[in-house]
């Protein structure tokens, strides 16, 4: 059997979703509204370790899962049925997937997941227990998530059931984020995910993020190969464009799917909305939003009820936004994008905290004449950053010590470092200056500064400390 088209994968009828391939909410397990939520740091240890996949038989997974039964199922996704069962010789909770030979997954993509999952191990990948193959059927196990997926935590939530704060959501970015690091820049060989999407992150005590369902991963372009040829699969509202239209697929490409993940997790908003007409899409409908600089506010989830920091806030849209950008080079790598994220969730919203959560009114003409004299103000910041970074290239050229990768690396970190406090520390926390002027934290110019700083430890390391 073949991939799944990214518009046209068959699967169990959802009125509100049907074109994902994901595990039903109403039927998952979820935890009671009246528990108290608890910041569990991430398991230690835990699917990180390089263990080999256990070899299941078909009869150890049908008494683990009371023979398949209707009440250890908790979900259909596009590879088949779910359902919760207990490993006899161990005792551990796992969730196995069986495979539906009529779905829109198969074999290949069988192969490809167990593969994928032996080869990656990370805290934020989930843990591949093991698999069954005997004679047609084909199983994978899984470690149970108890949370259930984001998906099940952002959408159509029960009247009764806690929406996810601030905080929390920071959280499952950065880790997020982290676990596609790990597939990009870590794996050997790298790896594309080609599927991120709210339903694929699963959620462990904590709230912790796992990245699951890598039966469409691909392995990235080798040696002088820029991108992998392939057919276009995934999920409509996530793809990329150029990925969409040339079925050309790159890191880049899952970079823009984080895009989409992280405005999910800001707005509270499907990546597709059916019923919104024609902004459906969750891009269409976020864009137009966002060059209102003033109530960029409006763009957050109103089950936060403005218990947010309005800086923050402005950041984390920065960075959705750099991983949307259409010219798929000019967007942010996962580990600039680990950085920033990083840095934002350890900024912890606190209600009592002067100049939190509280949206502006909208901008007087007053407000609006000094916002247009600043915009003027950093167009002359432009020119000065960079001749501030053509200066520090003239200064690595006379210095120009070769440095250990690791110095170099150390730099570059306490410049990153120190930049980001710096921002955190002005009364505008969304610029910084150079020479007295104020340069705008946005996409183009604050990645130009970035590389100034970069060469300029390159010139000379002990700089850092002047």
């Amino acid at each position: 059997m073949g991939y799944c088209p990214c518009f046209g994968s068959r699967r169990r009828s959802r009125p509100e979703r049907e074109e994902e391939r994901t595990v039903s909410r109403k039927s998952r397990l979820e935890i009671s509204s009246s528990e108290p939520r608890k910041d569990i740091s991430a398991p230690k240890n835990k699917a990180s370790a390089q263990i080999e996949a256990r070899t299941f038989t078909l009869q150890e997974l049908k008494t683990a899962t009371n023979n398949f039964g209707s009440g250890s199922f908790i979900g259909q996704g596009g590879f088949g049925p779910v359902y919760k069962g207990h490993v006899e010789s161990t005792g551990q909770a796992v969730a196995v997937k069986k495979l539906d030979q009529s779905g829109c997954q198969g074999e290949k993509e069988f192969l490809v997941e167990v593969l994928m999952l032996n080869l990656a191990h990370h805290p934020n990948l989930v843990n591949l227990v093991g698999y069954c193959a005997d004679k047609e059927q084909r199983l994978l196990v899984y470690e149970y998530m108890p949370l259930g997926s984001l998906d099940d935590h952002l959408f159509d939530l029960a009247p009764e059931k806690e929406p996810l704060d601030w905080n929390t959501r920071m959280k499952i970015a950065a880790g997020t984020a982290r676990g596609l690091d790990y597939l990009h820049n870590k794996a050997s060989p790298p790896i594309i995910y080609r599927d991120l999407k709210s339903s694929n992150i699963l959620l462990d005590e904590g709230f912790h993020p796992k990245l699951s369902d890598l039966g469409l991963a691909k392995f990235g372009p080798t040696g002088d190969n820029t991108h992998v040829s392939t057919r276009v699969m995934g999920t409509q509202g996530y793809c990329a464009p150029e990925y969409l239209q040339s079925g050309r697929l790159t890191m880049m490409t899952d970079i823009y799917s984080f895009g989409v993940v992280l405005l999910e997790l800001i707005t509270g908003r499907k990546a597709v909305d059916n019923s919104n007409g024609s902004e459906k899409y969750l891009v269409n409908w976020a864009f137009p939003r966002w060059k209102d600089r003033m109530n960029l506010w409006l763009l957050a989830d109103p089950l936060l009820k403005s218990q947010f920091s309005e800086s923050v806030l402005k950041k984390v849209l920065e960075v959705a936004f750099m991983c949307l950008r259409d010219d798929a080079t000019a967007r942010p790598s996962t580990s600039e994008v680990v950085l920033a994220l990083d840095y934002l969730a350890s900024r912890k919203y606190k209600p009592n905290e002067a100049g939190n959560g509280s949206p502006k009114t909208p901008s007087s003409p007053t407000e609006t004449t000094r916002m247009l004299a600043r915009d003027f103000n950093r167009e002359r910041a432009v020119a000065e950053a960079k001749m501030w970074g053509e200066h520090w290239r003239e200064k690595r050229r006379d210095i120009a010590p070769d440095l250990e990768s690791d110095a170099f690396n150390r730099s570059i970190n306490t410049v990153l470092s120190s930049l980001f406090e710096c921002l955190w520390q002005l009364d505008q926390p969304n610029e910084f200056s150079v020479n007295n002027s104020r340069v705008d934290f946005s996409t183009g110019w604050f990645r130009s500064i970035l590389k100034a700083c970069e060469d300029r430890v390159k010139g000379n390391p002990n700089i850092v400390e002047n």
